[in-house]
């Protein structure tokens, strides 16, 4: 019998659960590039939108190469991966044999020891003598070279995860080196976040009419609901409808989430095989313990800020607490409950508003913060990057659902 881990599984292919879409046409749109596409695949969307799944289940794993964004520190690094999964050498040797051959002959007579023949009447007797010599030279061809020669002549697909990853010239300079194969029909994809983080056009502008964009949107309830529903039916669990729309509605539109909330549904239901409801107690015990396993972490990091010598100023929050800019700002922004949303200046400024309970901080001092969070979160190896700001135009990205939830529901005040 199928345990609640084998169908509800966060971070891995949903084989019981897997939702197609249909009505977006994603799958059909990505079948393309096995069909001599000649552009460059893009697939962008919010972290833990189902970029991954959705191309593991049109390309698989074992008739592609994979290389993960987040594991490449350099260019060299990016080609040896493709090296290492090609049946290729970057060594090459030639050789070359030289033979020389001198011949000795002679007539004897009949009882001569010559050449160790002996017999009666005239013979004739010779002798050849090879010598032989082996010049042998090698080279090493380069890692970019020997992948790219691979990657033509074996003709298989290429898919670059979490693009966003690699610093901006690196993607260039990748662009740039596989364009040639996106010229000869070989399928490269690159999945990405959106925003600009990434934009293949602007990584190398020769692209521009050689990218083929496939977006990812945020996932409806009803997307989210078929989730709940089809894992739910397979492990013959009777969840009522509200509880599973319940479930939807807190999932920042992420099937990551809805995975993660379902199978903590499941397990308690297998634990407790009396259990008939899940009551609102249950489901927010749920929400916490989720929200603290997956953002805790990066909220830490943030609310700690950049190292510095000197203290910061305490502020007031309405809860009688004094924490310093960064924390405050992080309450503004849980005061707001945002999902994956773009926020303006005054919008924070607003949240910090109603979590204050003093002074707010000038706009230049926010503006501060806020971009040393978002090189932190940058930064940040162990996640995609939670948060964004745009400088100029003062505007907030929030580009993680998992952030997203934490300030939902997350205990800040721990």
């Amino acid at each position: 019998m199928l345990k609640y881990y084998d169908v509800f599984v966060p971070g891995g292919f949903p084989h019981h659960t897997y939702n197609p879409r249909e009505s977006l046409l994603l799958e059909n749109q990505l079948m393309e590039v096995k069909e001599n596409l000649c552009k460059l695949v893009t697939i962008t969307g919010h972290t833990k939108s189902g970029k991954t799944v959705l191309t593991r289940k049109i390309i698989s794993p074992s008739s592609s190469i994979w290389i993960d964004g987040g594991s490449i520190h350099d260019e060299d690094d990016f080609w040896s991966i493709i090296i290492d999964n090609l049946p290729i050498y970057q060594d090459t040797s030639v050789g070359t044999e030289q033979t020389d051959t001198s011949t000795l002959s002679a007539k004897g007579s009949a009882g001569a020891n010559f050449l160790v023949v002996k017999g009666q009447g005239e013979f004739g007797g010779s002798l050849e003598q090879a010598r032989s010599t082996t010049e042998s030279k090698s080279k090493t061809i380069s890692s970019r070279i020997s992948a790219l020669q691979g990657l033509r002549q074996n003709k298989i697909p290429l898919i670059i995860d979490d693009f966003h990853y690699l610093p901006k010239e690196l993607q260039g300079s990748i662009v740039r080196a596989l364009k040639p194969l996106v010229f000869e029909g070989i399928p490269v994809i690159v999945i990405a976040i959106p925003h600009r983080r990434y934009d293949a056009i602007k990584v190398e502008r020769e692209m521009t009419g050689r990218i083929r964009p496939i977006s990812i949107p945020a996932w409806t309830e009803e997307e989210l609901y078929y989730i709940a529903k089809q894992g739910f039916s397979v492990l013959g669990i009777g969840i009522d409808e509200i509880t599973m729309r319940k479930l939807a509605q807190e999932a920042v539109g992420s099937p990551h989430l809805m995975q993660e909330f379902c199978r903590h549904v499941a397990k308690s239901f297998e634990s407790n095989e009396a259990k008939k409801i899940i009551s609102d107690e249950d489901l927010n015990k749920i929400f916490l313990d989720v929200a603290e396993t997956i953002g805790r972490p990066i909220f830490e990091k943030l609310a700690r800020g950049p190292q510095q010598r000197t203290d910061r100023v305490k502020r007031g929050l309405k809860d009688g607490r004094t924490v310093d800019i960064y924390e405050l700002e992080l309450h503004g922004l849980a005061h707001l409950k945002p999902g994956l949303v773009t926020l303006e200046y005054e919008d924070l400024r607003a949240g910090i508003r109603e979590a204050a309970s003093g002074q707010i901080p000038q706009l230049h001092e926010v503006t501060r913060v806020l971009k040393h969070m978002a090189t932190i979160a940058a930064t940040d190896q162990s996640s995609t990057p939670v948060i964004d700001f745009e400088g100029t135009d003062k505007k907030l990205h929030i580009t993680d659902p998992f952030f997203a939830f934490y300030l939902r529901w997350g205990n800040l005040s721990r």
